[in-house]
């Protein structure tokens, strides 16, 4: 038995006499008390009770009349010093498995992959000072505008830096392109971020739903951790955003 505590004298004899074949039937419940004092923490409740933790594990003593243990009650400890003898292994780090759905209209970021999961939403800038004519100046109007990188991407960047790994779903291709843009700019910008884009998907947002969304992130993660299958990034850009 792995004893996370030394015991000795009075405590280890109450140890031994828990485990003790056949069955004691006089061990005293000040003995067991003592030794859980020793081994872990014990809280009283209001209502009498003792809560006896050990290594991530509980057991909640009743108040007995009885001077000593009952045989149920003292397998009862048995059971609880077994499962508490060892110190439990640090859980290991997930990596945040994230998701950017990105057009011209919003950027919505999923935290995380898993079904019901929601969004947070950046829009582009709606002041003309941070927009730009996406064709020659005399053939601005309202609606043929699309927002200054900077001030569209930036705030999105900054909400991915908790990001482990970054999938990233959008519509069209090269400069009709907002997530090759958001990518090439990413790249430029903050190549750092840039590194933990898993891959790139050209999907069809509009007529997706959040769950269907979320399925296909989670499909492709899936895909992706397979033994055997590496990182499988698809293709980068290789368009650069317009300034």
């Amino acid at each position: 038995m792995n004893i996370t505590q030394p015991l000795s004298g009075s405590h280890l004899r109450t140890y031994n006499t828990i485990f003790q074949h056949p069955i004691s039937h006089n061990l005293g419940w000040n003995d067991v008390h003592a030794l859980f004092r020793h081994l872990g923490e014990v809280e009283e409740k209001p209502n009498g009770n003792l809560k006896v933790s050990r290594n991530g594990q509980v057991l909640m003593l009743h108040p007995s009349i009885a001077k000593d243990v009952e045989t149920d009650e003292l397998m009862g400890l048995r059971h609880f010093l077994e499962r508490s003898a060892q110190v439990p292994d640090a859980p290991k780090e997930s990596v945040a498995q994230w998701l950017l759905v990105i057009d011209h209209r919003e950027a919505r970021i999923f935290q995380s992959e898993v079904s019901g999961t929601i969004p947070q939403r950046i829009l582009p800038p709606s002041d003309e000072a941070d927009l730009r004519p996406t064709a020659r100046a005399k053939d601005f109007s309202r609606g043929q505008e699309k927002p200054d990188p900077n001030v569209f991407f930036t705030p999105v960047a900054e909400a991915l830096k908790a990001a482990g790994q970054i999938l990233i779903f959008g519509s069209g291709k090269g400069k009709g392109s907002e997530m090759e843009q958001f990518v090439a700019w990413l790249k430029l910008k903050h190549a750092e971020l840039a590194n933990r884009i898993v891959g790139t998907v050209v999907i069809d947002e509009h007529h997706s739903s959040d769950g269907q969304l979320l399925a296909k992130a989670r499909e492709f993660y899936a895909r992706t951790a397979a033994p055997g299958n590496g990182s499988q990034t698809l293709p980068q850009p290789t368009s650069q955003p317009t300034t």
